[in-house]
C-alpha cells in the first residue's frame, strides 16, 4: 500500500513514483462561471465559496493561459531547478463550456514548454460524454486528472450549501468517467453545517465506493465575501467549526475508514489570513498540520484503511 513510511498514501510520493522528478501544479483562472452562479441552476454560488481564497497573484482571467503558465513557471523556477509542470484549471467550473472552446484552452496549456499534463477542477453536473472522450484521448499522451467537487455525500447538506446537484448525480458521473485512462479526484469539505461526527465519518465510507484515485480534504472555513459569512455572523450557533486539535484527532479517525488505495492529496486548505474569518488556527501552516497528523496516527496506532474492511 505505502509509497513511503507514512501511514497513508501521500500525493508527493505518488508524483515522485509516477514521474521520477518534481512536478509542480500551476493554477489557472480562465474566467469560467458555475451553473449555480449564472442562473442556469441557481444564483449566488455555493454558500462557502470565494475563489480568491485559492488563486495566486499570477492567476488572473485577463491574462492568457500561456501567460499565466509562464509566469507561474518563472515563479516556481526560482525556487526549484529541474521540474515539470501540470496546468491546474482551478477556479470555478473548468468544463463549463463547449467542447471546441475547451479543446483550444487545454491545448494552449499543453503547448507550453515543461507542461506535461492537466488537472481540471469541475462539478459532477458539468461534464458531457464528448468532453470525457476528449480527455480520454488526451490521456494517451499526457497526464490528465479530472477532479470533482463532491463536498458532501448528504443531499440535505448539498441543498443547504446551494450546490444545485445531488450525490446521486455525483455517483453517476464517476461511473461515466471510470476506466477512461485519466485520473479521477474528489474534493470533500469536512464540517459543513448540520453534519454529525458519525455522518462525517460515513463520508469516508461513501467516498471509498467511488472510483477515485485521489482525495482532497479540508475543514470548513468561513471566508469573506461568501454567503456563509453572513450566515455565520447571524447564527454562529449553527456552525460547529473544528479547532486544530479537534480536526487532527478527527481526521486520523476519518482516514482509518478510507479505502487504503486512495491517494490523499491534502488534509487542509490554507486560506489567506486577510480573507479568513473562522476558525483561526494561530497561523499553523500546512506542513505543521501534516506533521501533527503523522504524530497522532502513530500515537493512536492507526493508519489509512485500518477499519475499511470492517465497513464493507
Amino acid at each position: 500500500m505505502q509509497f513511503t513510511g507514512k501511514r497513508y498514501l501521500d500525493y508527493s510520493s505518488f508524483i515522485k513514483s509516477t514521474f521520477g522528478e518534481r512536478v509542480q501544479k500551476i493554477s489557472l483562472d480562465i474566467g469560467f462561471s458555475c451553473p449555480n452562479r449564472d442562473g442556469s441552476k441557481g444564483y449566488g454560488g455555493c454558500t462557502y465559496c470565494n475563489n480568491n481564497t485559492f488563486n495566486p497573484d499570477y492567476c488572473e482571467p485577463t491574462k492568457s493561459i500561456k501567460e499565466q503558465l509562464e509566469q507561474g513557471i518563472s515563479f516556481f523556477g526560482k525556487k526549484y531547478k529541474a521540474q515539470k509542470y501540470l496546468a491546474y484549471f482551478q477556479a470555478y467550473t473548468n468544463t463549463y463550456s463547449d467542447l471546441d472552446s475547451l479543446k483550444k484552452m487545454y491545448q494552449e496549456a499543453l503547448n507550453v514548454e515543461g507542461v506535461i499534463g492537466l488537472v481540471i477542477g469541475t462539478r459532477p453536473d458539468c461534464i458531457s460524454d464528448e468532453i470525457i472522450d476528449y480527455l480520454s484521448f488526451l490521456s494517451k499522451k499526457h497526464f490528465i486528472s479530472l477532479e470533482f467537487g463532491v463536498e458532501s455525500t448528504l443531499n440535505r447538506t448539498l441543498e443547504n450549501v446551494n450546490r444545485c446537484h445531488t450525490f446521486e448525480e455525483t455517483k453517476a458521473t464517476y461511473e461515466k468517467c471510470k476506466n477512461k485512462g485519466f485520473h479521477l479526484g474528489a474534493h470533500l469539505i469536512l464540517g459543513l453545517p448540520g453534519e454529525s461526527k458519525d455522518e462525517l465519518i460515513n463520508h469516508a465510507s461513501e467516498i471509498s465506493k467511488l472510483p477515485i484515485d485521489t482525495l482532497k480534504l479540508h475543514h470548513l472555513q468561513i471566508v469573506k465575501s461568501s454567503v456563509m459569512e453572513v450566515q455565520y455572523k447571524r447564527n454562529p450557533e449553527n456552525f460547529n467549526l473544528f479547532t486544530s486539535e479537534d480536526y487532527i484527532d478527527f481526521i486520523t479517525d476519518f482516514i482509518g475508514h478510507l479505502r487504503p488505495d486512495i491517494i490523499i492529496e491534502r488534509f487542509i486548505s490554507e486560506t489567506p489570513q486577510d480573507l479568513l474569518i473562522a476558525p483561526k488556527w494561530n497561523n499553523l501552516k500546512n506542513f505543521e498540520i501534516v506533521a501533527k497528523i503523522d504524530k497522532k496516527l502513530k500515537e493512536k496506532s492507526t493508519w489509512q484503511g485500518k477499519y475499511y474492511e470492517n465497513a464493507k
